[in-house]
């Protein structure tokens, strides 16, 4: 057994070697960019979250399991992983105790002899080769080959991955012959539980070189594989728990993150500030947990089948957008860690000198701006890979640096400087709503008053738009019914700046964002209600990031609680048939999924009838990410998409709890409606509208 351990301790030493080469490699590149200290600090800082999400997203594939096949394929070729790291203990152990010794009876101390582990080794080892009979269906089920772009696998490394589900299978045959010899020659630890190891002792004949081949080749395999880990895809074996841990909580929607250079938030008073380092402008700008998102990419493409821009044949994939990133970064490694181009050749230069976004860039501008930051693919993505936050840092650099954005997003940019609002209408015509009302409502002066509970956020829409105002004032009615004291700002509210920072206008967002936090401080307020999601999270999830700290509530939120405390009774039955659309930042950037819907249940006479796509896999309407105020001329359009989906429910009403929804869907109905595709009675009303028709009655 000596040459035995001789070969198996050489093969370790070099796989080791070649994969601590490359660990260093990757190290060394994810670290050329910027720090990114707020990622640590937070870890640290909420230890207890991340050790749950560890529990909950890693071990426990909670991401993974919601789409089950897969899923549950995945759960046991993984655990496989942790399992069966047992049986190469037993496998080192055998060698070397064998050159010792010469028996290669080699078992762990304490549990090494429990059939319990036999049974388990043996029963993961059977599911994992079942895993990857599923996972090899699904592959040739959703062969981009067949299926073009509807592929979530379309763009994927496909040879790559084969070649992994082919080397996993080689570790686990190797593993049963290397068991099954073990037992043939009553080398085997387990008396029982390892069914499939002790069947095949029955009928492999007894020979040691058989033995000894089998341990060999099985190490063997699993040392390959290591190093073909390391140098592929699926390298998110190991980055992808540290990609979790350094993640943002509760995920990566919600609020944007804040921009920095050199790891500290921007301060646009700095007199020393460089506007070329604003955003990201090369790869090299991008911090090392942006390269952890790009080593920890599986290419699975969950996130592209998701996408809405890519749904609706627009150049966006969101996997694509990482890969494309990932891809270029090792191609100009080498150049980015010596620092030295004076010895490089002009096709390296060129390489060099690639603008991250482009028309001849890593990333085309086509590409970039068809996001409407719906945040599906940051829902959908298993290892946390925080795509949009790439988009925004690519578009602070290309609007702040390059001045390079869609022209039509120019007039919006300022309307918000000179105006406050996106349509450049006057601050005056904000309180316009109010004179509607039969009843008084509080315009703030300079204080809040003290028998005041809200500040109603009425929002540049639910001010200024004629569908939205519905809905302002359908809200303001409830809350009076139901006695709560409310006051609003008027003409003292400014846009909370969710398009401009969206957009990638930083600069913008942070002088609307500081005038209102003066404004609510100065007046005093704690408690807010909004009724627009992007007022809501901007509110609730990016003020607090330059000190405006309060609590904020959804008007659903606020609604339901109303209903369920009988301070609201709706009575009037409304005999439709409804289905509601989950609006983007208050579903899967908020979890604000059941209120809305608990309050349509509440109303009598409703039938709610879900579309395919809802709730955390909700389709968006098109209106986010500034795209609002972009207009969207490659493929279909995605608010037309939407309304077709809706369609297929045979609605007699769509309902949403947004007022870019409400305009979206609006207008995709109407075109239906020219088309004769639509019945001329559908149309798109926000919750609170149809809850205060059947409180009223």
């Amino acid at each position: 057994m000596l040459w035995v351990a001789i070969i198996g301790l050489a093969m370790t030493a070099a796989a080791v070697a070649l994969a601590g080469r490359r660990a260093l490699f990757l190290f060394k590149l994810a670290t050329v960019g910027p720090p990114a200290p707020e990622r640590i600090e937070y870890a640290k800082e909420h230890a207890g979250d991340e050790i749950k999400a560890q529990l909950v997203e890693v071990f426990g594939q909670k991401k993974l399991l919601k789409w089950t096949p897969s899923g549950i394929a995945h759960f046991f070729v993984m655990w496989a992983f942790f399992i069966l790291l047992t049986v190469y203990i037993e496998a080192y152990g055998a060698i070397i105790q064998g050159a010792i010794t010469g028996r290669p009876d080699f078992h762990i101390p304490l549990i090494g002899q429990w059939s319990v582990l036999g049974l388990l080794q043996d029963f993961i080892a059977v599911a994992c080769v079942l895993g990857l009979i599923v996972f090899a269906a699904i592959r040739i089920k959703n062969s981009p080959k067949t299926l073009g772009r509807r592929s979530r696998f379309s763009g994927s490394h496909l040879g790559g991955a084969w070649l992994v589900l082919f080397m996993i299978f080689n570790i686990i045959w190797t593993l049963f012959l290397a068991r099954g010899a073990a037992a043939a020659n009553g080398n085997f630890p387990y008396d029982g539980g390892a069914f499939v190891s002790l069947a095949l002792g029955q009928v492999l004949p007894a020979s040691h070189l058989l033995e000894q081949i089998a341990l060999l080749l099985h190490i063997g395999f699993m040392l390959v594989f290591l190093v073909i880990v390391v140098n592929s895809k699926h390298l998110h074996i190991f980055t992808a728990p540290l990609n979790v841990l350094f993640s943002r909580r509760p995920d990566g929607l919600g609020g944007a993150p804040e921009l920095r250079i050199d790891g500290k938030p921007v301060d646009f008073e700095d007199e020393d500030l460089d506007p070329e380092r604003l955003g990201r402008g090369k790869i090299g700008d991008t911090t090392w947990k942006g390269f952890l998102d790009f080593y920890s990419c599986t290419e699975c493409g969950r996130c592209q089948s998701q996408c809405p821009a890519w749904n609706t044949d627009k150049p966006l994939s969101p996997k694509m957008l990482i890969l494309d990133q990932r891809d270029h970064a090792f191609k100009v490694a080498p150049y980015l860690l010596q620092g030295d181009t004076s010895h490089a050749d002009t096709d390296v230069l060129a390489l060099l000198e690639k603008p991250l976004v482009g028309e001849e860039g890593v990333i085309h501008p086509d590409v970039l701006w068809s996001c409407t930051n719906c945040g599906a693919c940051v829902e959908q993505c298993p290892v946390d890979i925080e795509h949009i936050d790439h988009i925004l840092d690519m578009r602070r650099y290309q609007v702040m640096v390059e001045s390079s954005f869609p022209s039509e997003a120019g007039v919006m940019v300022k309307n918000l400087e000179n105006k406050g609002n996106p349509w450049g209408m006057s601050e005056m015509k904000r309180a316009d709503w109010i004179e509607e009302l039969d009843f008084e409502v509080t315009l703030i002066d300079e204080k809040m008053p003290e028998d005041t509970e809200y500040l109603f956020w009425v929002g540049c829409a639910g001010a200024l738009e004629d569908r939205a105002k519905k809905t302002t004032k359908a809200v303001a009615e409830l809350l009076h019914i139901a006695g709560v004291k409310f006051a609003v700002l008027g003409p003292a509210e400014a846009c909370t700046g969710d398009p401009a920072r969206r957009l990638g206008m930083e600069f913008l967002f942070n002088m609307l964002a500081q005038q209102n936090i003066e404004t609510l401080n100065e007046a005093g307020v704690k408690k807010i209600v909004a009724t627009c999601p992007h007022c809501f999270n901007t509110l609730a999830n990016e003020y607090p990031q330059l000190g405006g700290t309060y609590e904020v509530v959804h008007h659903t939120q606020l609604l339901a609680k109303l209903v369920d405390e009988g301070l609201l009774t709706p009575v009037t039955p409304i005999e439709e048939k409804i289905t509601y659309h989950d609006p983007c930042f208050l579903g899967r950037h908020n979890k604000v999924y059941s209120q809305p819907r608990d309050i349509m249940s509440k109303v009598p006479g409703v039938q709610t009838q879900e579309m395919h796509r809802h709730k955390d896999r909700g389709f968006c309407c098109g209106a986010g990410g500034a795209r609002m105020w972009m207009e969207e001329r490659i493929g279909k359009r995605i608010n037309t998409e939407r309304v077709d989906e809706a369609l297929t429910t045979n609605p007699d009403t769509v309902s949403t709890a947004c007022p870019f929804c409400m305009v979206m869907l609006g207008d995709a109905i109407n075109e239906k409606k020219n088309n004769g595709e639509a019945k001329e009675t559908l149309e798109v009303v926000d919750v609170a509208q149809l809850l205060i028709k059947s409180v009223k009655g």
